[in-house]
Parts: C-alpha cells; structure tokens; sequence
C-alpha cells in the first residue's frame, strides 16, 4: 500500500501509543500526556486519533480523553458499536480495506500539520498485533507511517514476556509484580528510555466519586517529573531526526563514491535523501521549497536496482529473515547443509521445469553467479574438445549489447562498450551477434533487424500482437526463421572455419537484455540460436563425433542463460527461458530471488556440466565460493519470496493485467525440445503496464519504440545519438522527479531509453496514475 502523502512535519510532532497487550491503560497514558502537552505549551495545538474504536459510544476513548483533558482535539475515524476485536465488528459493515484507514490517517495528519504547531497522539487499539477491520495486524498497517512509538507495558502476571515480545516500553509502576524494574534494566541497556509512574486509582461504585478521583489523578500525573522528562526527551528526537534528514546528503557527499555514477555531476542538492521504505514507495527528502512537509513519497521506478519485487518492508520477507537469523546466524557451507538452502535448491530446480538442469551452485550477486555460469562452462567444453588454451583464447557467443555483470570474468564475456573499454584489464573475449528487435512502433508490433542487415535477417516485419511474436511454432517454419538460421549457420563456419576462432559457451540474456538498453530481442532469433549452436558439433570440434546418450546433456557448446534481470516472474514467468521455448544447460538467477531484501544468486546447472569438475585431483574441481555461501537468512528469505510469488500467479492476483492484454495462448513444442516440452505449453503474454496505455504514447513524436512485459515498461526516445551516453531522456526523468500532488517518481535511464520497473505487487491504481503522468509528459 502507497503512503500518499508525508507523515512528517516540522511544526507537528506525531506519536503512536501502542500497548503491549490489552487493557494494560493505553487511553489513561494517552491523557496523562494529553494533559502534560496542553498545560507544557498552552500555544500549540494538542490532537487526539483513535482510528479505530470498538464497543459502544459511551465508552469511546476519544470520549475519555474530551473528559479529562478537554482542550484536546479527539477524533475517531471509525467506531465498531461492538465491544469484540476490529476484525470481527466490522464483519457486519462492508469491506474495509487497510489503504483506506492509512490514507484517513494520513489526511488527518496532515489537517493538524496546516492547523499550526502542535502535537498529535495516535492511539492503536488493542495490543500491539491485535487486527485491523480487514484481518492483519495493526503493526503492519501503521508501519510505513514510522511514527516515534510510546508502548505501554503490561504490568501483570506475564507481563515481563508481553513487553519484551512488544520491544519498546512505557509501562505503568506495580508494587505486586514490579515488572518496571525488570524493564527498565532490560530496555536501558538498549538505550530505550523507560519512565514508571504510580497506576491510577481503583474504580468506585459512585460515578461522580469515580470521576473527581480520575481527574485529580491525572491532574497529579500530567505534572510528573517522569512524564516531564518523557515529552522532552520526544521532542528532542522529532528535532534530531530532521537534523539528521536534512543533513543526510551533504555527509554523503563527502564521503560515498557511488556505483554508475559521474561524480562531476553530483551535487549535495542532487543525492536523494531516503528516510524509510514502504510497498512501492521510498519516503524521502522533499526538494527545496517545501520546507514545512519535510517528506513525500517517490515511487522506486527501478524497483531499487530491479531486485524488488514484492514491496519495501514486506512483513513476511522481515519475519522470514528474523526467524532464520535467530535460528542459524550463518554457517559455512562447504560439506555441510542446512534447511533453507535446500529446499531453495529443491524448489528453484523443480519450478524451472527444465529437466536439463539437476544442480545447483551458490554465490552473493549476479554479477559472481554468472562468472560461476562461464567457468563452469568453459571448463565443460575445454574438457570435451580439448581446447589448447595455451594456442589461443577460448571465447564465448553472445549478443550485442549484453550486460553480465562488473568481475573480470563476466566483463570480457560482453562486447567492448561504455562499461568496460576504460577498465585496463577488460579483453573482449568472444563474438556478438547483432539481432532483430521487437519494439511497438506508433501502435504496431513489429520485429525490426538491425541496420544494414535487413537481406540476412529479413525485413521490418509488423505482427497483430505480442502473442503472435511468442508463437515460435508457428513462427519455425516462416521465411524468417530460414533467414535466422541461414545467418547463424554461415556466420558460425565463418568465425570457426575461416577464421580459426575457438568457442566455449554461448551466454545470453532471455527476452530482453536489461542494462544494455532493455532491448527486446526477437524470441524466435535466440530459439534458433540455440538450435543451430547445439546442432553445430561438428563445427565446433572440427568433425570430431560426440555422440549423446542422454537426450539432456549438453551438445555443440553449452547454453546459458542469464536471467538474473529478466527470471523469476519479472517478465510474468517463472523463468524467462519459457518464452524462447528452449532450456539451458546453465541458468542464472538473483535480484527478484529474495525479493529486494538481502543479496542471493544461484546458478543452475545440468549433471553433464557438473560431471565435467568430477576427477580424483582437486584442481580439476570448481574452485570458486564465498564466505557467505548459501547463507541460511538468504535462503529462507528466498523461500518465502518465491512462495509468495508462485501463491500471486496461482491465485488470480494477476488475472486483470492479463484481462487487459488479452488471455494467452498455447502452441505446440518444437521438434527439438519434444522430449523435454512435451505437448501444449500456455505462455500468457502480459505486461502490469497497460495495452492502451503503450499502445497510446508509442505515436508520441518524441517516442521512437515502446516496450512492455511482465512489470517492464522501456521507452525510448528519438536521439540520433542513441545509446548509454544520451542525455535526450533527462528532460522526462526530472518531470517524473517532480511528480504530482499526491508522490513523485525515481527513475534511472539508460541514455535514450527511459524505464520504470512495477514491482510484482504494485497496485493498478498507482501504475495508472504513473501512466498519467507520463501521458501529459509525452503526448
């Protein structure tokens, strides 16, 4: 859920009341400190919010807090005229969503900030995790908030273990049990002030007796040095924090180098400031000339490096680390195991529905999976053909345009580029096809060839829909697919026969290679690819026989895939290999693996690859690891990510995105891939970016070609210096920065191409409202 308005001001400060358990005296706390603000600064406004109230009206405690302190402003936004929890009064009502109690706070919130300085408590119902109308917990619903929290201890019998579960105290002093001393040791050797004052008096059968006792008390307490000590002490946190806010980028300035970055271009006024995380949004710094509203909420459009996937803060991905933090910390690996890598191992092989694939290889990050991926492939091939490498370099086949990360071994499996013609030790090692793209091009499909190349790869050809672009079976017969193969065939027996070059893997990004530009590349032209490069033995080995008996291991050279951008449900599959209709021998995967929250990759591989490192001398064995190999907290936080999203796509959750684009379709498997794509397989082609929408801002004049898939959407924009140094996107990225009244928008670029990236539990109604802005920007 998008928080879509800032919860911190400088004028007003914000408190939540929670409490450890119920009926441990939220509301009596709350007007102690209601009383102590009025009488502390009789100029500022004192509010009161209960968002939610259950029982009856009589008894409301924003009634209590206008009875005993009636100078505050008390308020409830929604009264359940039964005395049970939310979840269940709200039964007889219609639905209410979470969204909708967090943008009335919010709102109200912001009605206090622009009624003048003061201070507003808000008081949660219930304990700490009792549920919200809809069902969830009430922590969950008000985190993204990230108000300073006052929790009210639960001073009876058990109470020690309520609090401590609760964390942050602020309890009530019981001369029976004397929890509060425990406490205050506990919580002090943390740095979390705990204050004890005396419990209010017992109830009277004479409610006017009653009452006069009541106000006497908090009379007495509101003037408590300890109370005293607490609003003071909050009030200088509130000031803190915006000092730190506001001092956060000009620190960063001089001291963080930051990745892809030109340092000339970076100024303290250009480093966003980042105060929390919540779904799709960041809250951060507002820019000059809002100094009231001191955040804004700025939806991560490159869902932060493309590794987020299931929202900033998700409570299952949280709780999913804590738990195996506390269970295992991290343990080394090597010769050991332990649950979570596992059953990772288990579930990545078993849901790839690649039965070439049978193993897999843990490391920290994309970029060291795929140095993984090209070892373990070179080696395989070098083993088999007997490669020399003294005589010569082994190389790799690719595409132009390829991006496979930043270590030594990756850089030189791409071409020479902006990335890597700078770093001293880059070589180049291998050949690069160009090859057709698919782009929508002023409201049409089309595949287009690279210039220069249209007799070999054939012409512009324009398509119904993207369904009919994915349709390699009915697209493996067509002229263009003789074409493709006619030019992968003679340019391999050139490379190879003619000009003596010796190759070891052929690497690729499926679908869309991401960092080289997000280019879509034509699903039929890599299908062949790999068609022609496993059927080309004879080439590679120059006419040496290897036969196969095991229909799944690898022939010609090894495949990998490279899916660390585009697998995983990025592009609404499981794997992105599906759509090419072809399985590798060696796939890579990270960045959506854990779902933004900690690094994790893992590189599959099938048992004809791995046989390859089998031998009776160690240096034969794949020497490659990480101190933090398959790190239990990765693992299990994997886990439950892949969990999640298997639970999203079975259960419908994507069902109107795909309603949008139009149900998908299904085709017959190739002849080379029968025995292991048995039948019809349905590959449902949609984007979370919706059909009008890029069908609509293609005919912009400023648009060269749109694309869209899964949560993808890449626009690129007319440059005649098109590529990763153009500038012609700046324009557009500062109007998304600049946003709308309600969040604005980060973006990176990639030169002309111009990105954003949904996140696979974005809500429709924010990607339309994005879809809007960019609208106004581009037509």
């Amino acid at each position: 859920m998008a928080s879509k308005t800032s919860s911190l001001w400088r004028a007003l400060r914000s408190y939540q009341i929670y409490g450890a358990n119920t009926d441990v005296g939220k509301t009596v706390m709350s007007t102690i400190l209601c009383k102590a603000l009025v009488s502390k600064s009789p100029s500022e406004n004192v509010w009161y919010l209960k968002p939610v109230s259950t029982g009856p009206l009589s008894e409301a405690d924003n009634r209590h807090i206008s009875q005993f302190s009636p100078e505050t402003r008390t308020h409830c936004l929604y009264q359940f005229d039964e005395a049970v929890s939310p979840h269940i009064a709200a039964r007889s009502k219609p639905p209410l969503p979470d969204s909708d109690i967090l943008q009335n706070v919010l709102q109200h919130l912001k009605s206090c900030a622009e009624a003048g300085p003061g201070v507003t408590l808000l008081e949660t119902a219930g304990g700490v995790h009792s549920p919200t109308p809809s069902g969830t917990s009430q922590a969950d619903l008000y985190r993204s908030l990230r108000l300073p929290i006052c929790l009210v201890a639960d001073h009876k019998l058990g109470g020690i273990s309520a609090s401590i579960s609760a964390f942050e105290s602020l309890h009530f002093e019981d001369s029976h049990y004397q929890n509060h001393a425990y406490l205050r040791e506990y919580f002090e050797k943390k740095d979390i002030k705990t204050i004890a004052i005396p419990a209010p008096p017992k109830r009277n059968n004479n409610d006017s007796e009653d009452f006069e006792m009541m106000a006497e008390y908090y009379k007495n307490m509101s003037k408590h040095d300890a109370v005293e000590e607490l609003l003071d002490r909050l009030t200088l946190k509130h000031e803190k924090r915006i000092e730190n806010l506001e001092d956060m980028a000009g620190r960063a300035h001089k001291q963080i180098w930051y990745p892809f970055t030109q340092h000339k271009d970076v100024s303290e006024k250009t480093i966003l400031t980042v105060d929390s995380a919540y779904g799709d949004f960041f809250q951060t710094r507002v820019r000059e000339g809002k100094e009231e509203n001191l955040l804004t909420p700025t939806f991560d459009g490159s869902a932060s490096w493309w590794t987020q996937g299931l929202g900033h803060g998700n409570p299952d991905l949280s709780l999913a680390a804590a738990y195996a933090a506390g269970r295992y910390g991290h343990v080394m690996f090597a010769g050991a195991i332990n649950e979570p890598s596992l059953l990772l191992a288990e579930s990545l092989l078993g849901n790839m529905h690649n039965p070439r694939l049978q193993k897999v290889f843990y490391s920290d990050n994309g970029s060291t999976g795929m140095e993984v991926a090209a070892k373990m492939a070179l080696a395989a091939s070098s083993q088999r053909y007997k490669y020399n490498v003294a005589k010569g370099e082994v190389g790799i086949l690719g595409l132009k345009g390829s991006y496979h990360g930043d270590t030594i071994g990756t850089m030189d499996c791409s071409e020479p580029c902006i990335y890597n013609e700078k770093v001293h030790w880059y070589q180049g090692r291998g050949y690069w096809f160009d090859f057709p793209e698919v782009k929508l091009k002023k409201g049409n499909w089309v595949v287009e060839s690279p210039a220069g190349m249209e007799a070999a790869l054939g012409s512009k050809s324009e398509y119904d829909s993207l369904n009919d672009i994915f349709d390699i079976e009915a697209r493996n017969t067509s002229s263009t697919a003789k074409l493709y193969r006619k030019y992968i065939e003679a340019t391999l027996e050139r490379l190879v026969l003619q000009e003596g070059k010796t190759f070891g893997a052929l690497i690729m990004e499926p679908v869309i290679l991401g960092a080289g530009g997000m280019h879509f590349v034509d699903p039929l032209f890599q299908h062949t690819l790999v068609s022609v490069v496993r059927e080309s033995s004879n080439i590679f080995s120059h006419g040496t026989s290897y036969p196969q008996s095991d229909p799944n291991a690898w022939t010609g050279l090894p495949v990998v895939f490279d899916e660390v951008f585009t697998g995983l449900y990025r592009l609404g599959r499981f794997s992105a290999a599906s759509f090419v209709q072809t399985h590798p021998d060696i796939s890579c995967h990270a960045k959506l693996l854990t779902g933004g929250l900690v690094p994790l990759c893992t590189t599959l591989a099938s048992d004809s690859i791995y046989d390859a490192f089998l031998s009776s001398d160690k240096r034969d064995a794949l020497l490659h690891g990480h101190s933090y190999t398959a790190h239990a907290v990765g693992c299990h936080v994997a886990n439950t990510s892949l969990n999640v999203m298997m639970d999203l796509d079975q259960s419908g959750e994507w069902q109107p995105y795909k309603d949008d684009w139009g149900v998908g379709h299904t085709f017959e498997s190739t002849q080379s891939e029968s025995k292991s794509m048995p039948g019809k397989v349905e590959i449902p082609v949609w984007s979370s970016w919706s059909k009008d929408f890029i069908h609509k801002i293609s005919m912009s004049k400023d648009v060269d070609s749109v694309i869209a898939l899964g949560s993808v959407l890449a626009i690129a924009l007319h440059d005649e210096h098109a590529g990763y140094t153009s500038s012609a996107t700046t324009g557009l990225q500062e109007r998304m920065l600049e946003g709308c009244t309600q969040f604005n928008i980060h973006s990176r670029v990639l030169g002309n191409v111009f990105y954003l990236m949904a996140s696979q539990t974005s809500k429709p109604e924010t990607l339309r409202d994005i879809e809007k802005l960019l609208s106004e920007a581009l037509l």
